[in-house]
């Protein structure tokens, strides 16, 4: 009953592939007032940002979850299921139930006409909203899919609106300069909104510029919210922040230098829903920070060799990847697979993997937008070794590395959810 149910809710998002990425909010709103607008009243968090959003939503909802409140989390993308994407409680929901929202909402599209018809992430958008209304979830975090201004979580007005970082990705749709790319994801910030950020110049202005425009308090974590962290290996990171005035202490298995910003963040962002009305005490956010989960970000998988799976999918998000394997991976032999979405700038990404090893398989996840590995291995001098699909890659890069090595996976969160799924984690 729940594979044909939830089959059918795969085929139907498959189904409208073909519209791709549409900005724009009015398919949302009208999808949603057909619903009888389960967004009204919803309160926690927005989080968009370049990286680390994923992060930062995960650690918030595990806050809130310790501190003993009704939650729904929806990130995308998923790495296996689509079910991934809407997590009440801490658990994802289930394929039947994922299978009878997608029918709901679908139903309620084919009532609009042609011109207002949603795309597929239009559709998980609305469901997610579905999920925390029918929840009566207390605290909403909701991460943004691309940009902010003109993406359709931005129907979300939730009382805290955060923005993790601001880099160069998506150019094409959101801006060739950071402040360009920082004002897209700005607009999320609404009137009378708790507003975080970790970002820094030169995309902080325009956070700031959106803030005062439409009344929002700002907090910059950097700045007016301090924090130190270090790297604790393969036991994750530890932070040192403020949270509700205090000093606050706090470790987190998520890996890598770069997770220690995004926790500070995650912390910024639970004092803003504590100061917004929800009961969040200093020992829930050091127990969430302790037990959040968050696959493929540094998943280590010990093995022979072992596996360093990784969703890095811009360049920053890369440099900042290779620079926590090299702690975790020390002087192992490493060969890495490499695949990304044609819409990403796969030039920077491989300059930054060239310098964490020369041994790089190309190959493709088993997705429309991914670039012909043919053309990324043309990235590589010499030219990255070619595989056919992604369980290839895997075994070929396994052989390569020996029982004493390490495999690398990045450049896709497809292409991590692929391999975590061969491996069976």
């Amino acid at each position: 009953m729940s594979t044909t149910t939830y089959a059918r809710a795969v085929a139907a998002l498959d189904s409208v592939a073909w519209r791709g990425i549409m900005p724009g909010l009015e398919r949302t709103r009208a999808l949603l007032a057909a619903l009888g607008n389960p967004q009204v009243g919803l309160r926690g968090a927005l989080v968009a940002g370049t990286n680390g959003k994923g992060s930062v939503c995960a650690t918030v909802g595990s806050v809130c979850r310790a501190a003993g409140h009704r939650t729904v989390l929806l990130t995308s993308p998923h790495l296996i299921s689509y079910c991934e994407r809407i997590v009440r409680d801490g658990a994802p929901i289930s394929e039947t139930e994922f299978g009878t929202l997608v029918a709901r909402v679908w139903d309620a599209a084919e009532a609009l006409p042609d011109e207002l018809q949603p795309t597929g992430f239009e559709v998980l958008t609305a469901a997610g909203i579905l999920v925390a209304r029918e929840a009566d979830a207390e605290v909403f975090v909701c991460e943004v899919g691309l940009g902010g201004r003109l993406d359709s979580t931005n129907v979300l007005d939730l009382g805290v609106a955060a923005v993790t970082n601001v880099a160069l990705d998506h150019q094409d749709l959101l801006g060739a300069t950071i402040p360009e790319i920082a004002r897209e994801k700005a607009a999320i910030i609404k009137p009378g909104n708790r507003a975080v950020t970790g970002a820094t110049e030169p995309g902080l202005s325009a956070i700031r510029a959106r803030s005062l425009k439409v009344g929002a308090t700002l907090s910059v974590v950097g700045a007016g919210v301090p924090f130190t962290g270090r790297s604790a290996g393969m036991h994750g990171v530890l932070v040192d922040s403020v949270f509700d005035g205090h000093p606050i202490s706090v470790s987190s298995p998520l890996r890598g230098a770069f997770q220690v910003a995004n926790i500070a963040t995650a912390i910024a962002v639970s004092d803003a829903l504590r100061a917004e009305g929800a009961a969040i005490d200093a020992p829930a956010v050091v127990r969430g920070c302790e037990t959040v989960h968050w696959a493929g970000r540094m998943d280590w998988i010990d093995g022979e060799p072992a596996m360093l799976i990784d969703g890095a999918h811009n360049p920053a998000g890369m440099a900042a990847m290779v620079a926590s394997a090299r702690e975790l991976i020390g002087a192992r032999r490493t060969v890495a697979i490499f695949g990304a979405m044609r819409n990403k700038d796969v030039e920077s990404m491989a300059a930054a993997l060239r310098e964490l090893t020369g041994e790089i398989i190309v190959t493709a996840p088993a997705v429309e937008r991914a670039t012909p590995p043919g053309e990324l291995a043309r990235l590589f001098d010499p030219a990255a070794e070619v595989a056919a699909d992604v369980a290839t890659a895997l075994d070929r890069a396994r052989l390569l590395a020996g029982r004493e090595g390490v495999v690398v996976v990045c450049g896709s969160l497809y292409l991590a959810g692929e391999v975590l799924e061969l491996v069976g984690v």
